[in-house]
């Protein structure tokens, strides 16, 4: 039988704990508990999921910001039915629910810091976009104006599609569909980010 005391203190990956993914200011604002269903298969696919991303993401990039994390299916219905930006509970693309038995996907709404402050002075999304791209074995991607978050999302057969609400808006990449940027160009557009994994640590 699992206490939240110990699931927050459950380990998901070098750099991540699962307690950083149950906050919810909806949640606390409605006083709605944000306690997986399944906390077993929620701790399996976050495990997969802050091994395969995150972690690459904060070893090369500094602190990554959790915006969003897990969501209950319950507060997850809640946000949805009360327009809180929470997608359908069935929506084949939502992320934020890592227990349910037949849709293996975990994900979360992020910030990295070091580019929203690039972002903010003018840079494109679509570097950040093509770098993660070209670095990472996502499933989805999908971009926000405020701070340059993005959702992004771990299945086991990863989709490999990018959308954003930033201009220009739409699909950059759809699943199975090869980059409109042949590779040379890409890595121009990222040419002056930290060399990929670039945190040494002592050994």
């Amino acid at each position: 039988m699992w206490s939240l005391e110990t699931l927050g203190r459950e380990r998901l990956s070098r750099h991540f704990w699962m307690r950083e993914f149950l906050c919810s200011e909806i949640g606390n604002f409605h006083e709605i508990s944000n306690i997986p269903d399944n906390p077993d298969l929620a701790l399996e696919r976050g495990r997969a999921f802050a091994t395969t991303l995150l972690d690459p993401l904060e070893e090369t990039f500094g602190r990554v910001f959790v915006r969003s994390g897990y969501r209950s299916a319950r507060l997850n219905a809640f946000g949805n039915a009360h327009r809180l930006n929470c997608a359908r509970n069935d929506y084949p693309l939502e992320c934020h629910i890592w227990d349910l038995p037949d849709r293996p996907v975990a994900g979360a709404s992020i910030v990295i810091p070091w580019f929203a402050d690039r972002h903010a002075q003018g840079r494109d999304w679509r570097d950040l976009a093509w770098w993660l791209h070209d670095h990472l074995d996502y499933s989805e991607i999908w971009f926000f104006p405020k701070l340059c978050a993005f959702n992004i999302a771990w299945r086991p057969r990863p989709l490999r599609r990018i959308d954003s609400y930033i201009a220009p808006r739409g699909c950059l990449l759809k699943p199975g569909a090869s980059p409109a940027e042949p590779p040379d160009v890409r890595t121009a557009r990222y040419r002056d980010f930290p060399p990929f994994r670039g945190i040494a640590y002592p050994r």
